[in-house]
């Protein structure tokens, strides 16, 4: 189903932001309606005045991502739904955030989660031994501090990818502040030179989040990122006027330009 139904073909799409008060968020926010993307935030309570800076321009739904209804309410009539999985606490919150979103966005809505690099759909991925150990080491130190838990979020994601809507996984590398690189460059797998730097904006990282709702390529797609202007991206893709938009061995294609 054509996710632009009901709507005229030039028009924006009802987007839904899932975790919008936090940076990732806001710059997502930002994104869609320099798109002319109607615009509705989750956010939980006392996070809302994160937001004043969108008033009158967004409609806010506040209460727990997890909240079924909450979820419900937030995603009616919405094109797509950007949600920012994040495994804090012990009681399941990535998880019931991402089944609220499936259960209750609309049949052919299209559907964009967020997570890190240690996210894997294949087990075809290729971790260094840096990230391995300290995955492994903040798994062990964030469930001793019932602070976080890394593994809500990968069953969050294995609902995603065994669900039959149209969803995309965007997988992150470390994120840092700063001015916009433009649209960053994918693989389907951790693991691929062009990823080696292991670096992108957060502005950017949002940026390709909302790319992704109108990019029926990356359906069913779970793309590692990285900066379009990295050094290993630009060894791996010259060309960096046109971002990579998949970047498997020996094999780099061009999209058009992103503008942030």
């Amino acid at each position: 189903m054509d996710v632009h139904e009901g709507r005229d073909q030039g028009s924006g799409l009802k987007v839904c932001i899932v975790g919008a008060s936090g940076k990732l968020g806001r710059y997502m926010i930002q994104h869609a309606l320099d798109r002319g993307h109607e615009v509705v935030g989750v956010c939980r309570e006392q996070s809302v005045g994160k937001l004043a800076e969108f008033d009158g321009r967004i409609t806010v739904v506040p209460g727990a991502t997890d909240d079924r209804e909450v979820i419900r309410r937030a995603v009616e009539g919405c094109d797509g739904v950007l949600t920012v999985l994040v495994p804090w606490g012990m009681r399941g919150y990535s998880t019931g955030t991402a089944q609220a979103v499936l259960d209750h966005a609309r049949p052919g809505a299209r559907l964009v989660f967020s997570c890190g690099w240690h996210i894997t759909r294949d087990g075809q991925d290729v971790y260094s031994l840096k990230l391995r150990a300290f995955v492994k080491v903040f798994r062990w130190v964030a469930r001793l501090a019932r602070i976080a838990d890394i593994d809500d979020q990968v069953e969050a994601c294995r609902r995603v990818f065994a669900s039959d809507t149209r969803w995309t996984v965007v997988r992150g590398s470390d994120l840092e502040e700063g001015e916009s690189q433009g649209l960053p460059v994918w693989s389907r797998h951790v693991g691929d030179p062009v990823l080696k730097s292991n670096s992108t904006r957060r502005v950017d990282f949002a940026l390709f989040m909302v790319a992704a709702l109108t990019d029926d390529e990356l359906i069913h797609e779970a793309p590692a990122i990285v900066g379009r202007q990295t050094p290993s991206a630009r060894s791996a893709h010259p060309a960096t006027a046109t971002p990579a938009r998949s970047a498997h061995p020996a094999t780099v294609t061009s999209a058009p330009e992103e503008s942030s």
